[in-house]
């Protein structure tokens, strides 16, 4: 799914960058302080590693995909660079352990601050791909497990982020946007107040929606 998602976004580029090639051009550059608002979707990795609790040793943990609404904030400091800021409603992500033997859930919080590259920027483009790496930082809260008296403690977290987009300009001030972000989420996880392990969630964020230049 996560490879599905990324080929598709950069196939939806290329047919956009063809399509659109010889259409008028809009300013797109230095000085741009601009807004992209979608619903976003959190892909997890497909194994998010072992913890320990209870007694029991190696208990696989799978946390779901979750989707919802998301938005960026973002200046361009120079015709092809630029700074971006991810941010949304808090994403419920329900848990499985133990191939379900024991269930819960969290919300998270993943503010996301990249730098960015805009290959085209500066140029005579209606279609603007980009590129991005940065920082991320995780809060969790609202932990739950269903297990009489126990509770689930999820550590916040910060690790490297990767991002690729691309806008497709619609007139001075609005365009479609979609974009993807790599996020390496570990979080230390604590059950009934012991430690318990390492659980690594290592999401793929799909965004698809539009995009405002104030």
């Amino acid at each position: 799914m996560r490879k599905t998602a990324l080929t598709a976004l950069l196939a939806a580029g290329v047919a956009a960058a063809g399509v659109t090639a010889s259409t008028q051009a809009f300013a797109y550059g230095a000085g741009d302080i601009y807004t992209r608002v979608g619903v976003a979707k959190v892909a997890p990795k497909s194994d998010n590693g072992d913890i320990n609790t209870l007694g029991m040793t190696g208990l696989g943990v799978d946390v779901d995909d979750e989707s919802g609404f998301a938005f960026t904030v973002g200046y361009r400091f120079h015709d092809k660079m630029g700074v971006e800021l991810l941010a949304a409603l808090p994403f419920e992500h329900d848990i499985s352990i133990a191939d379900g033997a024991v269930t819960g859930k969290t919300k998270h919080l993943p503010p996301t601050l990249t730098l960015q590259y805009y290959p085209l920027g500066g140029t005579a483009a209606r279609v603007q791909p980009y590129i991005g790496a940065g920082i991320n930082y995780t809060h969790f809260s609202g932990e739950e497990v269903n297990v009489p008296g126990a509770s689930l403690e999820l550590e916040d977290s910060w690790g490297a982020a990767g991002q690729i987009g691309i806008d497709l300009l619609i007139d001075d001030n609005w365009a479609m946007n979609a974009a993807a972000w790599y996020i390496d989420i570990d979080t230390d996880t604590k059950v009934a107040g012991a430690n318990a392990g390492t659980v690594e969630i290592d999401p793929v964020v799909v965004m698809a929606g539009i995009s405002y230049r104030f």
